[in-house]
This record gives C-alpha cells, sequence and structure tokens, in this order.
C-alpha cells in the first residue's frame, strides 16, 4: 500500500517499487528467499495477467475506444511485426545474440503496457483518441506477441513466417469471437437474472471474464484477447451495482500486479545482471529510439493524425507486466541462453521505465497535446433494478467540480418518467421540491422507468458537464428532444405514477411535457 502511495505521488510506474521489494527479499537481498522456480512464475504470472487484462477491459470506455480502433488494430499486428524485425536485427547485429534468441527479445519487448503508461500520464489528460489507442494496442497486441513467443521458445526448427501468420490469425478470430460471445451472453445474463446480493455481481463479472480465457485457451484460441473483450463488453453493458464491479475488479489489479512483480524480483538474481546490462541498454535503445517510432509510424501511416501524437505514442510504449513474464517462456521451454534473455529484458524494461516513465508528461505538454486538466469531472452512477415495477433506482453523487452545483431540481429537466425523489446532504436526506439547489456533495437518488433510463443518464451527464445549459451549448444531448414529446409523454406518465409520484412532481412533469411540444 506504500508502494502504491508512493507511486502515485512520484509519477513512476508502481512496477519498479514492486519489483524492488522483491529483489529486497530476494537471496542477494535482507531477507536470503531463495527462490528460482521460473515455472510457477510463469503459472501465476499469466493468471494475474488474465485479472489485469479483465480490469482494463471493465474499465475501457468503447465511445472512446470506437474510433481509435482501427489504428489499434494495426498497431497490434503491422507494428508487432515491425517491431519484432527491428529489435532482433539489433540484437543479433549489435550485441552479438543468435538469431533465435533475438527473435526472442525482439518479441516479448512488442507487448506495450496500459498500466505503466496510465500510472504516468494520470495527472496529464490526453485526448480521448491517444488514450483509445493506447488502450486498446495494450490489450490487443499481448495475444500475437504471447503467440510469437512460444513459437520461437519450441524446441526444433521454428516455422516459416507464413505459417506463423496464419496461426496467429486463426488464434485471434477463435479468441476474439469466444469473447465476444462470453461477454455478450454474461451482459444479457446478468441485466436480466437478478441476483440475491448486490456483493454477488463483481464476484460474477470477473468469473465471466476469466470464463472467457479459460473457454478460448481450450479451444486454442488467445485466451487473452477472449478475456479484455468479454470484459470490454461487461463494462460497456450499463450492468447493476457498476461502481461496486468495478471498485472491486480494481482492487483484483492492484493485488495481481503487486503479487506479479514481487515474484518477478525474487526471480531475477541481481548479481547475474551485471554483465548483461549494456546489451540490455544496447537493445532498449534499439527498441525505443528506432523500433517504436518506425511501429508507430508505419502502422499509423493511413490514419491522419499529427506527427505531434504520434511521436507521443512512440515515447508511450512503455514495457511492463507482460515481457518480463513472456521471458520465462523460454526458460521454462529449456531454450539455450534463455536466462541471459531473461536478464537483458528485466534490465531493458527497469531502464527505460525510469527514462521513459518521468519523461513522459513533460513531453505530452512540449508538444501541447495536454488537456486541461481541470476539466469537469464526469458523474458517479449506480443503477439497481426493480425488478417487478420495471423501473430503476439511479444514485448519482455530485462530484466537486460538477456544474450541477447550483442548478434546481426543477432545472434538470428529467425526462418524463423520472424524477429525483431524496436527497442526502450532510448525512441528512430529505425529500426534495423543485425549487431545490443541488450542491456539490449532494448524493441523489432519481427514480426513473425502464423506458427513459438511458435518456435520465444522458441528461444529468449532460448536466454535470454544462450546468443548466446543457444542450441548447452543445454539451450533450438534451434528454426532452425525443423522450418528452408525442404519446410517450402519456405513457411514461401512467408508468410513473405506479411507483408513487408527489403533486409537485407531477406538476412539473406536465410543465416539462408542455415545455418539450412548444420546443418541437
Amino acid at each position: 500500500m506504500a508502494a502504491v502511495r508512493i507511486s502515485s505521488r512520484s509519477g513512476l510506474p508502481s512496477l519498479l517499487l514492486y519489483l524492488g521489494i522483491g529483489i529486497a527479499m530476494g537471496q542477494d537481498g535482507f531477507f536470503d528467499v531463495k527462490f528460482d522456480n521460473a515455472e510457477l512464475t510463469q503459472v501465476i504470472g499469466y493468471a494475474a495477467l488474465v485479472v489485469i487484462l479483465a480490469e482494463g477491459g471493465l474499465g475501457t470506455k468503447w465511445k472512446e475506444i470506437k474510433p481509435a480502433l482501427p489504428a489499434a488494430v494495426v498497431l497490434s499486428l503491422v507494428g508487432v511485426g515491425v517491431s519484432v524485425g527491428v529489435t532482433a536485427a539489433g540484437a543479433h547485429y549489435l550485441v552479438g545474440l543468435e538469431w533465435r534468441q533475438a527473435l526472442i527479445i525482439g518479441a516479448v519487448v512488442s507487448s506495450t503496457d496500459a498500466a505503466a503508461v496510465f500510472s504516468v500520464l494520470r495527472k496529464v489528460p490526453l485526448p480521448a483518441r491517444i488514450t483509445g489507442v493506447l488502450e486498446a494496442e495494450s490489450g490487443f497486441n499481448d495475444a500475437p506477441v504471447v503467440i510469437l513467443v512460444v513459437a520461437f521458445s519450441t524446441v526444433g526448427p521454428v516455422d516459416h513466417w507464413y505459417v506463423l501468420v496464419g496461426e496467429i490469425a486463426l488464434e485471434l478470430a477463435i479468441g476474439a469471437a469466444i469473447g465476444i460471445a462470453v461477454g455478450w451472453l454474461g451482459s444479457y445474463g446478468l441485466r436480466h437474472v437478478a441476483l440475491p446480493a448486490s456483493g454477488l455481481y463483481p464476484i460474477a463479472v470477473m468469473a465471466i471474464a476469466v470464463s472467457a480465457y479459460a473457454a478460448g485457451a481450450m479451444l486454442h484460441g488467445s485466451g487473452f484477447l477472449a478475456v479484455y473483450l468479454a470484459a470490454m463488453i461487461l463494462g460497456n453493458a450499463k450492468l447493476p451495482h457498476w461502481p461496486a464491479t468495478r471498485g472491486f475488479a480494481d482492487g483484483l489489479g492492484w493485488l495481481a500486479q503487486i503479487g506479479m512483480f514481487v515474484l518477478l524480483g525474487l526471480l531475477v538474481t541481481p548479481h547475474d545482471l551485471v554483465d548483461d546490462f549494456w546489451p540490455a541498454v544496447v537493445v532498449g535503445l534499439v527498441l525505443t529510439v528506432v523500433a517504436r517510432p518506425l511501429e508507430v509510424f508505419i502502422s499509423l501511416a493511413p490514419f491522419r493524425l499529427p506527427w505531434q501524437e504520434k511521436a507521443l505514442m512512440s515515447w508511450a510504449g512503455l514495457r511492463g507486466a507482460v515481457p518480463i513474464i513472456l521471458a520465462t517462456i523460454p526458460m521454462v521451454s529449456g531454450i539455450e541462453g534463455s536466462t541471459r534473455v531473461f536478464n537483458i529484458v528485466f534490465v531493458l524494461v527497469v531502464v527505460y521505465t525510469l527514462i521513459q516513465g518521468p519523461t513522459l508528461p513533460w513531453l505530452a505538454k512540449a508538444l501541447k497535446i495536454a488537456e486541461d486538466p481541470s476539466e469537469t469531472a464526469d458523474l458517479g452512477i449506480e443503477s439497481a433494478p426493480l425488478e417487478r415495477l420495471r423501473g430503476h433506482l439511479l444514485s448519482v453523487a455530485i462530484p466537486a467540480k460538477s456544474k450541477m452545483h447550483g442548478v434546481e431540481v426543477g432545472e434538470l429537466r428529467l425526462p418524463a418518467g423520472a424524477a429525483v425523489t431524496l436527497v442526502v446532504r450532510d448525512g441528512k436526506s430529505f425529500v426534495p421540491a423543485p425549487s431545490t439547489v443541488l450542491r456539490r456533495g449532494d448524493e441523489l437518488l432519481v427514480v426513473t422507468t425502464d423506458p427513459v433510463r438511458d435518456a435520465t443518464e444522458a441528461r444529468l451527464r449532460a448536466i454535470g458537464e454544462g450546468g443548466k445549459l446543457a444542450g441548447w451549448l452543445g454539451t450533450g444531448p438534451t434528454a426532452t428532444d425525443e423522450t418528452l414529446a408525442g404519446p410517450n409523454v402519456a405513457n411514461a406518465l401512467k408508468a410513473v405514477k405506479k411507483l408513487g409520484r408527489t403533486d409537485d412532481h407531477r406538476k412539473h412533469d406536465g410543465r416539462a411535457a408542455r415545455d418539450a411540444k412548444a420546443h418541437h
């Protein structure tokens, strides 16, 4: 926990502190713990990666990743090939490694780590198109990289390149199909089957994501791609008790990272790294200065992105958990020189994370592509289904920078079929009137019928971003444009009466309906 706090304060990726804890506990450290089981490390590392990818997928917003999807896919396929070839050539000709070892290193270090990138950029918000590309790339490129490392680490001759390309395409297709199917079925089930306790929803979501990995691996597909896609679908399905699920997944993700990195720190022997320090620096220099920029600029050539954004994405290719875990594969397979490969990868990740991590925020500001960090915070809305009444309870917390502060309840202009029924302020709850002024820190209980739930959430978020004039100023959709017009008004009001609305609320709905008709 102290390492997490230090990491967030210093801007350094947390992996370095966790690795340091593991090294301090190891045989060259203070506690002299002897651990050299690469196979156990690989198994636990794979399990941790599944949890980390699931947590990353659950936090991926489809509206941000959708425009970046084509660029991320090209980066994860074409870009990985470019990076592997250039890095392997540098390791062979500059360091003197054999081609198999050089190809293994090239494949291992071609996978980027979103957790490392965003832990550094947490204080420097980037445009959604950049974060979308980086996040999707880190979720997608693990799958082809794992396939390449396993192929290069197989005892015997390496398959021809076209055979590897075919295997990668087949495994990715199987993994994608399974991930989409499991994610859709899981989200459908959780939306339509009410579990007896809210605490079961986070467990169910993580269980479904892990099941996607298991199904993908058993059917000879990419389990890593399957778990990421399934989690992404679940994360955008508007499931009940979503904030609790995100908090649970975030905690599991932290636990997986801490355990995995501490274990990797135990596995490494620091005094063996001295001889491989400069080879690692040379390979890392080729990767960072040549391979990664070529990967980005070649892959993103068809996309009209400014060179500044491409330059930042080139420097933002941080390596983290995945390369070090993948470096244990040749050790388990018994490939000659695999220990040296592991040492080079370990040193490369640590050295270049120390170099790239602290300089990323500076580069983003220097290139003038960092967004205003004082932008309005989003609302946290949690939904609990009312199965029998076909309604929803929305719990809305107003954050400190929300523009909902100072807005009257009546000025929310929620769709007909939705109303603010309770306000919690300073530990006390009360039923608001239309003239009640909302404040920062308030918690609202909003009752909404099933047909207008999405419109209600959209309206609340729009007001949180744009204030009482949201919609008129181009901030988010105006919920009243469609949901208050025509015959839907009468149907929505009838449904709301069954939920027990007050006279004031019904009068407010009538005024809102008349306003909407006049607007149309």
